[in-house]
Order: C-alpha cells, then structure tokens, then sequence
C-alpha cells in the first residue's frame, strides 16, 4: 500500500489550448516529477521444469532492453513467444507457474527491488478488473481513496480524479455505470480507458500494459493508445506495453519495439531504426504494409516445426540481434547508467525516498463504502439472494402450513427445520460470482501494493452482515407464523438468530472456497459437494446416536449445520408437548415414549432424546458456530495472504 508522487495531466480548454493540471501534491512529501529517468533490465532469463524430463526449459533468454522517461514500448510477438512473461518479469510479479527468474531489473541504473517497484509503478491488466455496478466518477475516486495518503486533501484527490478524467476524455460518462451482465454500461474503449485512469490516480511512474487492446477494433485501439500516449508524454512516464497485431497508426504511436520469438529477443531499439535494421540482414519490408505485421510474420513460429525453414528463420534473426552492433550497443548503454548511478549523486536513489502509505484503518473503511455501493446497487450481490430466500420461505411456509401440535406432525416439524437450514445454507452458491468479482479487483489492488488482505476480508465480512441479518429476518418473519412454530416471541428471534449463524457460516464457506479455487465452476461445485457433507451428517437425515463413527467425529463435530439444526430442534421441542392419536377414549397411540403418554401427550424434550440431542447447550452451539465463522474467514486470509 502507498502513496505516490503528485502527478501533472494535459488538458485542452474551450478556446483549444493547451494547459497543464497540477494533479495536487500530498503534504510533507518532496516531490520530484522525473524521480525514475530510465528503466532496465539486463541478461533477463525465465525457466521452468519440462513436465516430460523435468529439466531446466527457459521460456526467456538473455534478455535485456532500457525505456527512458516519457517514451513507450512496446513488447511485440506471437501467440507463445514470451511478452507478458517478460512484462511480469518486469513488474516482480510471478512471471510463470514455477518459473525461476534471473537477471538483473534497473531503475536509474539501480536494482530494484518488488516493494521499490510497486510504489512507482502500476499494472493494468489485460481483463478489466472494474467493478460493473460502480460509475467512473465512483471507481475514480475509490481509487484515489486506496491510493492516496491521509494527508493529502479531500480536494486535492476530487481534483486529481476530474483531471483524470477529462484527460481520457471520459467527462461525458462520468456518472455512467461500468457495466453489469444485467445493466449496460461503458463501451469496450472507455472501460480500457477507465482502467488505465483508476491505475494512474495512483501517480506511478512506471506503467505496465498487458494488452491493453485487446478486444478493441483498430480505431478503439489507436483511441485508447493515443491517450496513454499523451498522458506519457506529458508526465515523463514510462510505459512498457505488451500488444497482439497492432495497426499501423497505433503501432506508430510506440517510440521503442521489443520483438520477442520463443522467448529470444529478434531486436530492441527505436521504433524507425527497425526498418533499416531488417534491411541490413536481409528482409527487406514490402512498401504499403502494416509493419507490426511484416515483423511478426518475420518471427512466428506458431505453426513452425523445429527445423523447417520458418523455425529456422526465427532463429537466425534471434542470433543476427545477439551478435549485432545494436545489440552490443544496448547492453553498453545499460552498463552506462549503472556507471552513471554509481558515480552521479544527483540521480534519485529510489530506495531513499519514502512515501507516505495509507494504513489499515484508512483503507478499510474506503473499501467498506466501495462494498456498500456495490451491495445495494448490484442485484447480483445480494438482491437475487434476497428474492431466492422469500421465494423459498413462501414456498416452505405453504408445504408446511399451519402445522398443528400433534404427533403426526412431529417429523414435518423436524423435516421443515432440517430443509430451512440446509437449503437456506446451500443456496449461499449465489453468492460466489459477487465474490469473485470482488477477488479479482482485489488482486489487481494487492498486485500495486494498494489493498492487503486483512483489509479486504475486514470490509467484505463487515458489509455483508446486515443484508445477511435481513436475509435471515425476512425468511423468519414469513415462513416461521406460516409453518407453525411455537408461537413465542423468545423462540421467533432465537430461530432468527440460528438462520442468521447459518448464513455467515455459508458465506464464509463460501468466501474461502473462493479464494482457494477462484474459478467460477470450480468454487460452485466445491461449495456445493460442501454442503451436502455437512447435510449428511448434521444429525437429521442419520441421528447422531447411530451416525458412523468416521463421520461423527471427523466431520459432525464441525459442521456450523449441525449446530444450526440441533439448536432450532431445542428452540421447537423443549418447551413444547405434542398430542398422541386416539384410538379410544383411555386409550392413546404415542410415536415416542414420554412420562405424558398416559395423558394422550408427548413430551418435546422426548423427540429430542431420539435423534440424541441434549438440552441447555445452545451458549455452547452458538460459541461453536461463531467460532467455525470466525475459522472460515481466518483460514481465507491465510490463503490469499499466502498467495502473493
């Protein structure tokens, strides 16, 4: 989490000048614009094991580059040849699964290291990480709020965010939604712009594109490039872009190409030097085409068999830019601001500068108003749940109606109990796609140091407790009177408060089946097979006097239903008598023996008895649930604190 230098943004006036916009300056910090001058990285190598001989394979060789302050790169290849393993590699981020990473990554001829580099740098990624319900103005400044320190001014962040905005020409839709499956909101261009804006609130230095155009036509990718061109050029930053067949016009607008093939670089330099590099080795490029095009055909191997003319072909321009003039000349230059850092003290050594961070108790709150505006306005988050719990407490409330104190109407009693507390946990599966949305934007958040864990696990269990309270209330309220319960005002609001433990334990479980699969399919039929565990053994369809020890003592005893269940049996039959079927007047057919059978009754606490269940433990069962809650939740946070 931090606070990065203010920033300056270009903005055009009515009359059509232009102006510059002092983005606002966080107090008691110095501030210098020009803070990273070059960025670097030298003899760069990538490797993981071969699945088949589990030897070393490198998907990343020897690769070096260097982009000055206000220039844009641009990391070109096909489909396989290592563009956003070196763009990871870059960022310190994981560059693959199980990759070793090797080399050396310079800022002003310096090592850099992961936490350095995440406070002047940020990276968009190639998915939106946007929350839809969220308007640009809104996702602006919740950005601002996770970015910025508390000492900087809630006027200098509105001014920040509407400059921003005016700056990617988004001013039009300020108040317009992202966009949800079910509302409409931002074009495909605006929302890459409106990403890129929400990762520049945060004033990097360094900007690292993962494809920002992809899924854009070619006059939405020059739109959305021209923008961050600008916005570069204007604010001295460097931005290092990985793009796919850019056309020509958006192509031109780069000032230095990295071609990457298999994981070699086919050259590095400045963009109108490549023709006349080409050109010395060879391939000379037809006039009246698009030259990203010419230079990816040059290099791909995609549908290339190792030593057929293509593949070769590829390597032999990896080998030319290797033993290149160029080549040497851009290692020289590399050595040369590792010399000049050593030697100039007037370079910024960015290890020396501290920025000021936004602490837990800043975030949290910022991240709870994010949460509540995306609660109530998002109807996938909790009003779909909402409808799916009446509908099912009106459905319950009219099978079960009217249920009578009769013996006959014992195991109704049971069964409606079982199904409302098993079925109301079950359907807590609605809420994984909220969830997962919410995951995702927090990666990107963590990713540039701006939201820990501890905070989003914090504001996401906070914001979901009073729609889980109304959740529970309402389903008590309509299908408890419907049913038939005991008619008490204590054991209306203690079954609420079982339903309401119920729920928090069913997102918790859900939140950390999340986090641990967070694949939509995946988290749904992990949490669901969950769920039907803990049915199985809650102590209602096997009674907990006959359940299988294996299942009694490894599962039972931490299954939140089986408490749930156990409980609400109590708050029902302990206080509550049941009458036998007459077969004569002194005579009486009673399913469970009771001391009131002689009276044509059951006693509740005797159906109890029979699926071994004890009375006065309910404090006990309650510290239990709270406990597995609070358990789901601490064990979720150790999984995403642990991914890092």
């Amino acid at each position: 989490m931090s606070s990065k230098p203010a920033m300056v943004v270009s903005d055009i006036d009515s009359d059509g000048t232009q102006r510059d916009l002092e983005l606002g300056h966080a107090k008691g910090v110095h501030l210098v614009n020009d803070v990273v001058r070059s960025f670097a990285w030298n003899s760069l190598d990538v490797q993981i094991k071969d699945r088949k001989t589990k030897d070393p394979l490198s998907i990343l060789s020897d690769a070096s580059g260097i982009v000055h302050q206000g220039e844009m790169l641009a990391i070109m290849g096909p489909s396989g040849s290592g563009k956003t393993t070196l763009l990871n590699a870059l960022a310190h981020r994981k560059a693959a699964a199980g990759a070793t990473t090797t080399g050396e990554i310079l800022a002003n001829g310096q090592r850099i290291d992961q936490d350095i580099l995440r406070q002047h740098s940020s990276y968009v990624e190639q998915e939106d990480a946007l929350i839809g319900s969220l308007t640009v103005i809104e996702t602006m400044n919740f950005a601002a709020g996770l970015a910025l320190s508390s000492s900087t001014t809630k006027k200098e962040r509105k001014q920040r965010v509407r400059d921003l905005i005016a700056s990617f020409g988004l001013q039009g839709q300020a108040d317009t939604i992202v966009g949800t499956p079910i509302q409409k909101g931002l074009s495909g261009g605006q929302k890459k712009r409106l990403g890129v804006a929400s990762q520049l609130v945060t004033d990097p230095r360094i900007l690292f594109l993962d494809e920002p155009t992809s899924g854009l036509d070619s006059a939405l990718s020059y739109e959305v490039m021209n923008y961050i061109k600008e916005i570069g050029r204007k604010n001295k930053l460097i931005i290092i872009a990985s793009i796919h067949q850019p056309s020509t016009s958006t192509f031109k607008l780069f000032d230095r190409l990295c071609l990457l093939s298999t994981g070699k670089t086919c050259y590095f330099g400045s963009l109108p030097e490549a023709h006349p590099y080409f050109s010395s080795i060879d391939f000379q490029m037809p006039t009246e085409i698009n030259p990203a095009e010419y230079y990816l055909d040059l290099i791909n191997t995609d549908l290339a068999q190792p030593g057929d003319e293509v593949y070769q072909r590829a390597q032999c321009i990896a080998r030319e830019w290797n033993e290149s003039d160029r080549g040497v000349a851009l290692k020289n230059e590399i050595q040369a601001t590792i010399d000049l850092a050593k030697s100039e003290k007037s370079i910024p050594i960015l290890a020396d500068i501290r920025l000021h961070e936004p602490s837990l108790w800043t975030i949290t709150p910022v991240l709870l108003h994010r949460s509540w505006t995306k609660a109530y306005r998002d109807f996938v988050v909790y009003g779909i749940r909402i409808a799916m719990y009446l509908g099912l407490a009106i459905l319950m409330g009219t099978v079960f109606l009217r249920l009578s104190n009769t013996q006959a109407n014992i195991q109704p009693f049971i069964n409606a109990i079982f199904f409302g507390g098993a079925f109301m946990s079950f359907m807590a599966i609605a809420y994984v796609p909220a969830f997962l949305e919410d995951l995702a934007t927090f990666k990107k958040e963590r990713a540039n140091g701006l939201v820990g864990p501890l905070a989003f696990n914090m504001a996401n269990f906070i914001i979901g407790l009073p729609f889980i309270f109304l959740i529970a209330a309402l389903f008590s309220i309509v299908e408890y009177f419907l049913t038939g319960f005991r008619q008490e005002a204590q054991a209306f609001f203690m079954s609420t408060l079982w339903l309401f433990l119920d729920l928090l334990a069913a997102e918790a479980l859900v939140v950390l089946v999340s986090s641990i699969f967070p694949i939509f399919v995946l988290a749904l039929a992990v949490t669901a097979f969950a769920n039907g565990l803990w049915m199985c053994v809650d102590g209602f369809l096997v009674p907990m006097n006959i359940l299988n020890p294996f299942w009694k003592y490894v599962f039972h005893y931490i299954d939140y239903q089986a408490y749930v269940f156990q409980g609400m049996m109590v708050n029902e039959f302990k206080d509550r008598d049941y009458r036998c079927t007459s077969i004569d007047a002194d005579t009486y057919h009673c399913m469970y023996p009771s001391d009131l059978n002689s009276k044509g009754k059951i006693r509740g606490t005797s159906v109890l008895e029979a699926f071994g269940i004890s009375v006065g433990k309910e404090a006990q069962w309650v510290g239990i649930s709270i406990a597995i809650i609070a358990g789901y939740r601490i064990l979720a946070y150790m999984v995403l604190r642990l991914r890092k």
